[in-house]
């Protein structure tokens, strides 16, 4: 069978959430900014789509990458799979945050269960796993030929080796990042755009 002919070039869009949410709080000032999650992704789409100078396009729709921790936000999880992934055009990915142990002392190795000065628990939880999901769904979806442009809304440098193996296969990548942060990563997309004077446009 031929390949499919697509009249207008075709935007997907990958959000990292706790990069993109918690840098929007940072540059806005506010612990908790609230976000339109149900249109961020389109209005994303949008915004890269006049630095491609794309007249018209078809959306692809939005993946968004996400943890939590349960013992601490046990309703996030609920929000993000339950509520945010059944919005139109959104596919959430929520992983679970794994406990971090204790350190070690580095001199008689005993674990240090509590902070010698305060006595706060050193135990922590750690986020794995969605850098490597971001780049396992850009590779593939690309290889399955879903889209010709990919936004990308993360300012994480660990993503970059996937960006560049994108770039030599032919995919643009275009970053959407906030000014003066994840300058590598956008240096090594295709093009890029600054979403911190816009980022206001996008709140609830």
């Amino acid at each position: 069978m031929p390949d499919t002919v697509y009249i207008h070039p075709r935007i997907k869009v990958f959000v990292d959430y706790w990069n993109f949410q918690l840098l929007t709080n940072e540059f806005l000032g506010q612990d908790k900014t609230r976000l339109d999650w149900r249109n961020v992704g389109e209005w994303l789409a949008k915004n890269a789509a006049q630095v491609a100078k794309l007249s018209q396009f078809n959306f692809e729709g939005t993946n968004i990458y996400t943890s939590s921790n349960p013992r601490k936000d046990p309703s996030y999880a609920d929000w993000a799979s339950n509520w945010l992934n059944r919005q139109p055009g959104i596919q959430v990915y929520c992983l679970e945050r794994k406990i971090k142990r204790p350190p070690d002392c580095p001199v008689c190795y005993k674990t240090i269960d509590s902070c010698p000065k305060c006595g706060a628990s050193m135990e922590g939880s750690e986020e794995k796993g969605v850098d490597a999901l971001i780049v396992t769904d850009m590779i593939s979806l690309a290889w399955e030929n879903s889209y010709d442009f990919a936004v990308l809304a993360s300012s994480d440098r660990d993503l970059i080796p996937a960006v560049k193996y994108l770039s030599g296969k032919g995919k643009k990548v275009i970053h959407a990042g906030f000014r003066s942060i994840g300058s590598d990563l956008s240096k090594s997309c295709w093009a890029a755009f600054d979403i911190t004077q816009k980022i206001r446009e996008i709140l609830r």
